[in-house]
């Protein structure tokens, strides 16, 4: 059921549309105590609901060419960070849940993720690909400084010497730089810090719980300064939101030790459309159309393309000009726009089971 449209603190969504798959549907209507009291009840910031998802396998595979990984670890569904543009934020009407404000509040952590993966490490003709964390949503979002998943994911990993990349905009990964400075030293492991732009206002309903970019740039320092290699993502790239900020974040970035830079521009999939047109026109009513027609113009008149070589980047005379920035930018700055710290496949090791004898003592 799709609630009245409000701006609730420390969330991104203004909406709670319903998810595509759902069979039934609902609208709120004036039950006599009067639309302003139903929508101030609704403004209340809504609490984080943690439910625990017992997985029963834990690494995806990919085969997309846009993308340099071919295998990855979701540890949790749902994040909390509530980034108003995330692209996962449709794989929440599977759950029959909201790609709204349920995907920022109703979070499915997978606390047997470890087992599962030590076991598939260990499955006869295993062959490692660097696995990645982070690939839909962050890894590091703030339930993970109790849940503690992801952690017990690098654990595993790096036990296994086993090739690893982080992709996140939480500085909580600092706290793991004892593990990943083990493994960079083994060349195991790439980690990339997204940060989009560097103004905290915007941040703050933009990417409400996710590090302030001070924070993020931080981490860049920390994590470079501990020998891990460290990529900062420009994404995603929004026309006439934070588009400003893309020379101001590689040349932070490069000044905290940052040793390559990527970006993305906006992508609107599924219900994140109406979601992010909804935001835009909440937050940003003067130029909310600028924006989309902006944003069309990177799509081939679409408000989104899902064309491998094309959803990434976009298409057009403003995509081209994003990629030059972002080229010159990085040139002018020794950062490198394309090649990343080659990973070490050889030195995996499989896990040790446990024998049945081992287990009585």
């Amino acid at each position: 059921m799709s609630a009245p449209k409000t701006i609730a603190k420390g969330r991104g969504a203004t909406l709670n549309v319903a998810g595509r798959f759902e069979s039934r549907d609902a609208e709120w209507f004036d039950d006599g105590w009067g639309e302003d009291e139903a929508v101030e009840r609704a403004a209340k910031r809504p609490k984080t609901v943690i439910h625990i998802e017992t997985a029963r396998s834990i690494i995806s595979h990919n085969e997309s060419p846009d993308i340099r990984f071919d295998q990855s670890i979701n540890p949790y569904r749902g994040c909390e960070h509530g980034c108003i543009y995330c692209y996962a934020r449709p794989t929440h009407s599977y759950l029959n849940l909201s790609p709204g404000l349920d995907f920022e509040t109703q979070i499915f952590a997978k606390r047997n993720a470890a087992e599962l993966l030590r076991n598939e490490l260990g499955k006869r003709g295993y062959k490692p690909s660097a696995i990645n964390l982070g690939a839909n949503t962050d890894p590091y979002q703030p339930i993970e400084k109790t849940e503690r998943i992801t952690r017990d994911l690098i654990e595993v990993l790096n036990a296994c010497n086993h090739p690893l990349t982080i992709v996140t905009k939480n500085a909580l990964i600092c706290r793991d730089i004892d593990l990943l400075a083990a493994m960079a030293e083994r060349k195991l492991v790439n980690v990339f810090i997204s940060i989009s732009q560097l103004d905290n206002d915007l941040t703050r309903i933009l990417e409400p719980r996710a590090s302030t970019p001070a924070n993020r740039l931080r981490a860049v320092r920390e994590l470079s300064d501990a020998g891990i290699p460290t990529t900062v993502l420009v994404a995603p790239i929004i026309p006439f939101i934070n588009d400003e900020f893309i020379e101001r974040v590689l040349e932070a970035s490069r000044e905290a030790g940052a040793v390559c830079g990527s970006y993305t521009v906006v992508r609107l999939p599924y219900e994140v459309k109406d979601l992010f047109k909804d935001w835009l026109a909440t937050h940003f009513p003067d130029r909310a159309e600028h924006v989309m027609n902006r944003i069309r113009d990177m799509k081939g008149g679409r408000e989104n393309i899902s064309d491998f070589g094309e959803r990434m980047r976009g298409t057009g005379i403003f995509a081209e000009l994003i990629r030059q920035r972002f080229r010159k930018t990085c040139a002018r700055l020794g950062l490198s726009a394309t090649n990343l710290p080659e990973l070490d496949l050889t030195q995996f090791l499989p896990p040790v089971k446990a024998s049945a004898q081992q287990s009585l003592f």
